[in-house]
């Protein structure tokens, strides 16, 4: 997450030998929370209004900030997009660490990672944003690079938990990892979104079951070491 005290805009050169000192603690905590409050409402707005249609100043009003505030912090909606995302990502590392700890028996640990995985299909909004996001870099290609850049790192992140898991078993996967990542993230988001279109369809509780299929047919054709 990229994270800025107002002070330290290129726009204020005063304040520019400020950066080599570190911020007070009362005022670190006060930006954080600022970034706290700007991505709850950013994710109040991606969610309400879709991502190209969401305004900085929706944003930053919803969080309680001037348009100046969300520069103090962020450079752009793609990078408070991202902020998110890496956010979101964090989380469900320190979810799937938690998970190694608590179950030490092989068996157990799949099945609780199975699990796990499946339920990240619970996040709609999540999906949704994400497939926004991947349209709007398709259809901009200026902007293409510099956000596929982040996308990437933010991929390679899945690919090692893949591979995490796959080395708990004593197996490797047979492909790239972060391929395997993309591959589940994809068949996720299509399940997701046939079931927002017709639940009928496509029960929640069948995406868990389809997704914890391709969890286990990932690991389980794998090559032993």
């Amino acid at each position: 997450m990229i994270i800025r005290d107002h002070a330290f805009r290129p726009s204020r050169p005063s304040f520019r030998s400020r950066r080599a000192k570190s911020p007070a603690p009362r005022q670190q905590a006060r930006t954080e929370a600022t970034c706290r409050r700007l991505l709850a409402a950013a994710e109040r707005i991606f969610a309400r209004k879709g991502f190209e249609a969401a305004r900085l100043e929706d944003i930053a009003a919803l969080a309680g900030y001037t348009r100046g505030a969300f520069y103090a912090n962020f450079e752009s909606k793609e990078d408070i997009f991202f902020a998110l995302l890496e956010q979101w990502v964090a989380e469900r590392l320190a979810d799937l660490d938690a998970l190694f700890e608590e179950h030490k028996d092989p068996a157990k640990l799949r099945r609780a990672l199975r699990d796990h995985y499946a339920d990240i299909s619970k996040n709609r909004d999540l999906v949704l944003l994400s497939v926004e996001f991947k349209l709007f870099a398709v259809r901009h290609p200026k902007e293409h690079a510099r956000l596929l850049a982040r996308h990437e790192s933010l991929r390679s992140g899945g690919g090692s938990f893949l591979d995490r898991v796959a080395k708990s078993f004593g197996r490797t996967i047979p492909i790239q990892s972060a391929a395997a990542a993309a591959a589940i993230g994809a068949i996720s988001s299509a399940l997701v979104l046939d079931h927002l279109l017709d639940h009928t369809g496509i029960a929640e509780q069948d995406i868990q079951y389809l997704l914890g299929i391709v969890f286990d047919g990932i690991l389980g054709a794998t090559t032993a070491k």
